[in-house]
């Protein structure tokens, strides 16, 4: 799957740009603050249809215009595909392929392979667990269209159960029927999705480990964990046993919407212990993981984007993550960084086409 060209019209800093692409490496540079950074998160839109850096809508609307349009062209699987996202301001999102638009957009998700890797990612060890759960849905889904389906199922159930637990203490009253619904709902779609994360993890975790050695090139041992309360009982258990505690907060404590990756090196939290080295190192290993658990179950070699990648890391590494994409089986390439000689002296290391863009 190859990204021939892109549009943008009024997205975030562009007014209207245009560019064709290398079917291999291209590189974005330029100064801070010049945009390099969006057109990497425009062909993220596209795959996603939603932005890696701000997922309202409205705020990717470049500033004092009303609307916004965003258009690939893909060659995949020998054709042409055409995608167009466009956003006006106090109007639903539209994505089109080829012309029709999508009636779901979750219809569109994992059509598209991509993945990111963005000093931004450092969120995924700083910031609470929802964070984290995002990164695997976002894995898992790109692959399982069903698990998609699952999660914003259980998302609306979620939020129907904490309303009526919101009405039974503004009410000061309890209605068990229709509590006993949301609880099974909740327990079917939940307890689909604990599957699905822990054989993705079953898979995934080795997949990390070995990209942790090879990137780091250190002994120091780390791990990857999955906390869930399912562990401990079935969902619709704990849901029955906790009513009085969700009663008291208006919120439902217990489910998969609380479960966490923790990360670890040498057994103790990676955001405590690791250095700043080994968290860019074990955030690196964590996407190129998910590189590899996305190509092997889409059947499509993602598009790569690495977004200020020289952020943190000196130079031979950088060059050891290039060539791992010289070396192995890697598909298209997005570069974004502040110093072109830098880059392009990285680049040209490795035997394959490239375009420099100096924004």
């Amino acid at each position: 799957m190859i990204l021939q060209s892109l549009k943008l019209i009024n997205y975030k800093n562009f007014e209207s740009e245009s560019f064709d692409f290398d079917p291999r490496i291209n590189c974005f540079v330029g100064n801070n603050g010049i945009g390099k950074t969006n057109v990497l998160d425009a062909i993220y839109h596209l795959s996603f249809g939603k932005s890696y850096f701000n997922p309202i809508t409205s705020q990717n609307i470049k500033h004092g215009e009303d609307f916004f349009v965003l258009e690939g062209l893909y060659s995949k699987d020998d054709k042409d595909e055409k995608i167009v996202i466009s956003a006006k301001k106090g109007q639903k999102k539209i994505i089109k392929r080829n012309g029709k638009a999508y009636e779901r957009f979750s219809e569109h998700i994992g059509f598209l392979p991509v993945v990111i890797i963005s000093p931004a990612d450092r969120d995924l060890i700083i910031e609470g667990s929802e964070t984290r759960r995002k990164f695997i849905d976002g894995v898992i889904s790109q692959g399982d269209v069903q698990y998609l389906r699952d999660l914003i199922s259980y998302n609306k159930v979620l939020s129907q159960r904490n309303s009526l637990l919101k009405y039974f203490a503004a009410n000061k009253t309890h209605n068990q029927d229709t509590l006993d619904i949301y609880n099974e709902q909740l327990d079917n779609y939940g307890t689909e999705i604990y599957k699905k994360r822990l054989e993705f993890l079953e898979e995934f975790t080795p997949i990390f480990l070995k990209r942790y050695q090879s990137i780091s090139g250190r002994m120091e041992t780390v791990d990857l964990m999955y906390k869930s309360q399912l562990a401990e009982a079935d969902l619709k258990s704990l849901l029955e046993d906790n009513i009085n505690k969700d009663k008291f907060t208006q919120y439902t404590n217990y489910g998969i919407h609380k479960d966490d990756l923790l990360f670890q090196i040498e057994g103790h939290p990676v955001k405590k212990f690791g250095s700043q080295g080994q968290q860019k190192s074990y955030l690196i290993a964590l996407k190129l993981a998910q590189f590899d658990f996305v190509k092997a179950h889409s059947g499509q070699l993602p598009i790569l984007l690495l977004d200020d990648i020289f952020d943190k890391l000196d130079e031979q590494r950088v060059g050891q993550i290039i060539r791992l994409v010289d070396e192995e089986n890697f598909g298209q390439l997005f570069i974004s960084d502040t110093h072109p000689e830098r880059t392009e002296e990285v680049v040209k290391e490795v035997h394959q086409s490239y375009k420099m863009f100096r924004l």
